[in-house]
């Protein structure tokens, strides 16, 4: 893995020339992509593909350039602000996974009636589904000292990313060079999927974070052996551990790690991982005891429900390694598998361990692959290396950072605000500037989606300041034969917080009327169209999808 400074093994043309190769065989076959939020298939719909290429092509001339510098070299904090930078720029993507209702709703009870009832009543009163606790207490924390504003948890999250984008650099540093490092943290923003998930209120990023922080301080933790990295690991395992279920799966990147090291110095080893096996176990065995029956029934629910459910949900590995992560990464990575097994590195068996697993297990859910991201930029950073000459290796990685960011902001970005979600966003700006004390919201069926319609309520929420007054309706959901199964499932077990019982009206405040419902003719009923006739002014946020049942058409009612 040695650096050379002769000349570039490719010349710049044709690292170019092979980049719109490359994106122009992609968008040809983009019927091949099937994953369920960002598929090419249906970004490219509306987009041409010249006006794709007319803002990619200068951008790749900018790569070059970029290559011929060294301030990341001089100084890594860059790659933080690079990261945050980029990410930050996707703040305007709406709400467009609905499972952000759920993390939403967990957090505003923990900033309404504090910590010690989040505690107490989630997983009861408080729904949690399949969800783990750390990442919804820390969104409610951050509500509870910010604000409820969706824009401080877009920083809390994209400040996630960018640390794990810093992690990937210490981790190729720590197991390799400087180089590497780098490559790795550069790699992480050459996948333009994650660029769509940094803004939105999941769980999937801070969970990618905590388990790339477990990675690092258990590596630092077994080579350094200090108190202060073996209590880090044992924190970093634990949140890694409550920050969604998927995570105790790749957890078992531990097993290659212990060899590594076990190998260099077996007694050192054996007495450090015991060390971190028993604080982190004590740290996990005491939230499981406070929450025993939920976690029972979860895993239960787990493996009755979500585990047959993968496959019906799944999404190819042509889609997710070569559409939604830049297919440079993907060949690099494969190739690093060659020159591995020549080297007989057995540190590369950390990084290529979990993507052996996900191959053999065949977990082909995009989402449940987003924390090992990091894995695979590392392995594309280690097979780069085949490039001796530096400025060309630079050249590689840059362009697959700029051709990512250029398909991400000028084709995802525009095709996830033509979601009508994107409503749901507009309405709660539109209703913030409104000068009333709180808005009454009215949810109409679901034409043709069997989404529970009370589910935009939360979602309206996130992105207004307003008291929200609601209660749902009391009709049954569809035939329960056709929800069982569904990966949608969750919105008819969602239960309307008491915060938005109608019973907390104050007498003489002012209100608005929303009504959130299918299509902006659908039929109102006469009770309701009673009320919104009292209102002077209404305005109707209808931005409308065909590619998707669920749609939330917004009506404000207002004087």
């Amino acid at each position: 893995m040695n650096q050379s400074n002769g000349k570039p093994i490719f010349p710049a043309l044709f690292i170019f020339l092979l980049n719109l190769l490359i994106f122009f065989i992609l968008f040809v076959f983009r019927s091949l992509d099937d994953n369920r939020l960002t598929s090419w298939k249906w970004v490219f719909a509306d987009i041409h593909i010249v006006s794709i290429l007319a803002i990619l092509i200068p951008g790749l001339v900018l790569a070059y350039a970029l290559s011929k510098t060294s301030h990341l070299e001089r100084n890594p904090i860059y790659l933080l602000l690079i990261s945050f930078f980029l990410a930050a720029i996707f703040w305007k993507v709406p709400e467009v996974i609905i499972d952000a209702s759920r993390y939403f709703t967990q957090a505003k009870h923990l900033n309404e009636y504090g910590i010690a009832y989040f505690l107490d009543e989630w997983g009861r009163n408080i729904m949690a589904w399949t969800d783990l606790p750390a990442v919804p207490f820390l969104y409610g924390l951050v509500y509870k000292f910010f604000g409820e504003y969706r824009f401080v948890i877009q920083v809390f999250t994209t400040l996630l990313f960018s640390m794990t984008v810093g992690l990937t650099y210490l981790i190729g540093k720590s197991l390799w060079n400087e180089d590497t490092g780098i490559s790795a943290g550069l790699l992480m923003l050459g996948i333009p999927y994650l660029y769509t998930q940094v803004p939105l209120m999941l769980v999937d990023v801070p969970a990618m974070f905590f388990f790339t922080f477990a990675v690092f301080a258990i590596i630092k933790a077994l080579d350094q052996g200090t108190y202060k990295w073996i209590g880090i690991s044992a924190i970093g395992l634990f949140f890694a551990f409550f920050s969604k279920y998927s995570n105790w799966l790749w957890i078992s990147v531990l097993l290659p790690i212990l060899v590594v090291f076990f190998k260099a110095n077996p007694k050192k080893t054996v007495t450090r991982a015991g060390i971190i096996a028993g604080l982190s176990l004590f740290l996990v065995l005491a939230v499981i005891l406070i929450w025993f029956d939920v976690f029972s029934d979860q895993i239960r629910f787990l493996f009755s429900y979500q585990r047959p459910g993968l496959k019906r949900w799944g999404e190819s590995f042509i889609s997710t390694f070569f559409f939604q992560i830049h297919p440079f990464i993907t060949i690099a990575a494969l190739v690093s598998v060659f020159f591995a097994l020549r080297a007989k590195d057995l540190k590369y068996s950390i990084i290529c361990f979990l993507i052996l697993l996900v191959i053999a297990l065949q977990i082909r859910r995009i989402r449940y692959l987003i924390p090992i991201f990091p894995m695979i930029a590392l392995m594309a950073a280690y097979g780069l290396q085949i490039f001796r000459n530096q400025a060309t290796r630079k050249l590689i990685v840059y362009c697959i950072v700029i051709s990512a960011v250029v398909l991400a902001y000028f084709a995802y970005v525009p095709y996830l605000q033509s979601i009508s979600t994107v409503n749901l966003k507009r309405a709660g700006g539109f209703i913030n500037t409104l000068d009333v004390d709180h808005i009454k919201i009215f949810t109409l069926p679901q034409k043709k989606s069997i989404v529970n319609p009370a589910i935009a309520v939360p979602l309206l929420d996130i992105f207004t300041n307003k008291k929200i007054l609601y209660e749902p309706d009391l009709d049954s959901p569809p035939n329960w034969n056709r929800i069982v199964k569904s990966s949608l499932r969750f919105t008819w077990e969602y239960k309307s917080p008491r915060y938005y019982n109608k019973k907390n009206e104050r007498p003489g405040t002012t209100s608005a009327v929303v009504v959130v419902s299918h299509s902006s003719d659908q039929a109102i009923p006469k009770k309701l169209a009673h009320q919104t006739k009292q209102f002077k002014n209404s305005k109707t946020f209808k931005t409308v999808s065909n590619r998707f049942r669920y749609r939330t058409v917004v009506t404000v009612y207002y004087d």
